[in-house]
């Protein structure tokens, strides 16, 4: 090869496309996955979207409820300033601590339900795209045999 000075290159002379033709590569359906792949993407979009929609509607609930709270504890120190007696100002107290703990169990019950829906819709979404691609991948294999 070099005696003459000349490089010849070995590969030169050789067919490949006797050697690929060999292998049986699987044919990849672009489109297909192209399909998916928008498929996967649309339900993760909405999914997302329906979470941060969840979350707006919560905070916009609980800044709601705090401002009630606020409301209730001043209308509820000038009930108690404007009481005459010693013991009408203790009642109106306990009055006020007994309807305070009502409205954070019924408050915290209420969140608890708002989450609880925006999980579950979205977990609903997220198993309903997931079956489906488990369908379609079961019709992938089964057209290929």
């Amino acid at each position: 090869m070099y005696a003459t000075g000349a490089f010849k290159n070995p590969f030169a002379d050789f067919d490949f496309s006797k050697i690929s033709s060999e292998f049986k590569l699987p044919v990849v359906n672009v489109e297909s996955i192209v399909e998916t792949t928008r498929k996967n993407f649309a339900t993760m979009t909405s999914v997302n979207t329906a979470a941060v929609e969840s979350m707006k509607a919560i905070a916009q609930r609980q800044g709601d409820m705090v401002r009630a709270a606020m409301e209730d504890l001043s209308k509820h120190g000038s009930e108690v300033l404007a009481a005459a007696t010693v013991e009408e100002k203790a009642a109106k107290q306990i009055d006020f601590a007994k309807k305070s703990y009502e409205a954070v169990i019924a408050n915290s019950k209420e969140l608890a339900d708002l989450y609880t829906k925006g999980h579950t819709d979205a977990l609903t979404a997220l198993s309903s795209r997931v079956a489906e691609l488990t369908e379609e991948v079961k019709a992938a294999i089964a057209k290929k045999q």
